[in-house]
């Protein structure tokens, strides 16, 4: 049974004084609260999580319906949603792989104007010799529409092959167009070639543990699997499975742009690291100027290709700007916040004005235009429980 508003009231009255100390609006929050329990009762997606956090803590978090559908087929019961659960991320997974480049330039390991076949001679096939890491980085490549097949996920000298044989559908830097998963696959072989490292393995170490984020994965161990919420898209009147995403080699891979999950603590709290200017919990990650580079406007309006409007890309985040609307940080928000999404399902946003960072994750995708009107009106109603700036 779905909990009630009523509930959600009673939750929020414990921890009114928490809310009121870190300038949270209750009844915001708790309207914000009924919206996502209305539109799970509506059959838009069988479960949700959110949290938001500020000064570097988790000020709220709250979990709603099902993580995982009763499978029939295969005798699994459902599963409800719980603070162990863990949401498939899908694109919101791109911003932890490129920090793991901002780290390798502050280092002195990369260049982010070089192009990548000076890391990586073979990826220069097919006219791609001045793809730099700045274009992988802003959406910018050349090659939005290629793709790794599952049989290289596990297999680096096919996976090697598959990236380098990449081909250009135009000239790099002449348009900004999302690459779904070409972009990040390149950026897992460079932190690869540079560190000797397994990308899953460097951002672990060198990102997810030293920040503390136990509850965020790319790659997912065996030991983790159970936690794992269902991947689903609303199809033929029900939430069907989505096999592609919800199997063993796709948890195991990592995808770097689109396989990592976690808890929506965990990745407000990785954006929280961005807002503190790249430390958190006495650990410094990155400079204060690489993350004022890498979450700045770096294409202006031009618009994206894939999504027909500016996206304002960062370097691995797109920013709000100043455009009427922008696609998922909310309208309202502040021309700085930043952040990403994840296909149909879920956002993050951060904003430098207020500090606050939010993230809102689903477990079934949701097609245009129903999605980006929900997450415009869920996006404004968590900046709204914001009280001061």
């Amino acid at each position: 049974m779905l909990k009630t508003e009523k509930s959600k009231l009673a939750v929020l009255a414990i921890d009114e004084a928490r809310l009121k100390r870190f300038a949270i609006d209750a009844p915001a929050l708790s309207r914000l609260y009924a919206r996502i329990e209305k539109d799970i009762a509506a059959n838009m997606y069988p479960g949700a999580a959110v949290a938001l956090a500020r000064h570097g803590e988790i000020v709220c978090a709250e979990t709603f319906g099902q993580a995982r559908l009763a499978q029939l087929e295969d005798g699994v019961p459902a599963q409800a949603a719980d603070s162990d659960t863990l949401w498939l991320l899908y694109s919101q997974t791109k911003p932890v792989t490129s920090c793991a480049l901002w780290i390798l330039t502050e280092r002195g390991m990369l260049s982010l104007h070089t192009p990548v076949a000076f890391y990586i001679p073979e990826f220069a096939r097919h006219g791609k010799e001045n793809v730099t890491v700045y274009h992988l980085l802003t959406h910018q490549s050349g090659f939005p529409n290629e793709c790794v097949s599952p049989d290289a996920w596990s297999n680096k000298e096919l996976l090697h092959q598959t990236i380098c044989d990449f081909k250009l559908d135009y000239e790099p830097g002449s348009q900004v167009s999302y690459h779904s998963y070409a972009s990040h696959w390149v950026q897992a072989l460079l932190i690869e070639t540079l560190t000797g490292c397994d990308f899953r393995d460097f951002i672990k170490a060198e990102i997810l543990d030293p920040l503390q984020l136990h509850n965020f994965f790319v790659g997912v161990p065996d030991s983790a699997v159970g936690r794992l919420a269902g991947a689903y898209e609303w199809a033929g009147g029900e939430h069907q499975r989505s096999l592609d995403f919800d199997k063993a080699e796709f948890y195991a891979s990592g995808m770097p742009g689109a396989g990592g999950y976690a808890t929506a603590e965990d990745l407000a709290l990785f954006y929280q690291m961005l807002l503190a200017n790249g430390s958190f919990r006495g650990v410094r990650l990155l400079s204060p100027d690489m993350v004022r580079y890498a979450t700045r406007n770096h294409t202006g309006d031009r618009p994206d290709q894939f999504f027909g409007s500016p996206m304002h890309r960062g370097l691995g985040v797109h920013v709000r700007g100043n455009t009427p609307t922008i696609r998922g940080l909310g309208s309202t928000a502040s021309p700085a916040t930043f952040g990403h999404g994840g296909v149909g399902t879920s956002y993050t946003f951060a904003d430098p004005n207020s500090g606050v960072s939010f993230s809102y994750l689903t477990n079934s995708r949701l097609s245009d235009p129903a999605h980006s009107k929900r997450l415009d009106e869920i996006m404004t109603m968590a900046h709204a429980a914001v009280n001061d700036c």
